[in-house]
């Protein structure tokens, strides 16, 4: 147990935060779009401009982010990072990346301490 809390820092708690926000929030929208039986996709597209550039907005960032995930993961030697960007399909981005950020930092928070230690 004690190892769950270690590496804990302001940052990586606060990336933590924005993931569970992340998490709350987008799936509030897709519990109501489900039970309102709503074209998802095609709200995304058809809503007119403004929707659709959000939406090409946080594709481009998503993609981003994931090609961010998998490199900076492998460089941090963080193992399975690649499931951040599948579970980003099945839950959203918004959740999966900030979750990597708080795993990340700990990662990093560890590896200093552990060298600060050597």
């Amino acid at each position: 147990m004690a190892d769950l809390l270690k590496h804990w820092t302001p940052l990586s708690v606060a990336f933590l935060v924005l993931s569970i926000l992340g998490l709350v929030g987008t799936w509030t929208f897709n519990i109501f779009a489900i039970v309102q039986m709503v074209d998802f996709v095609g709200d995304l597209v058809s809503s007119g401009p403004a929707v659709s550039s959000i939406t090409v907005d946080l594709l481009v960032v998503a993609v981003a982010g994931s090609i961010f995930i998998l490199v900076e993961g492998r460089r941090q030697g963080m193992r399975h990072a690649w499931l951040y960007v599948v579970l980003s399909g099945l839950t959203a981005f918004a959740f999966t990346f900030p979750l990597f950020l708080a795993m990340r930092e700990r990662k990093r928070t560890g590896a200093r301490s552990a060298r600060a230690n050597a």
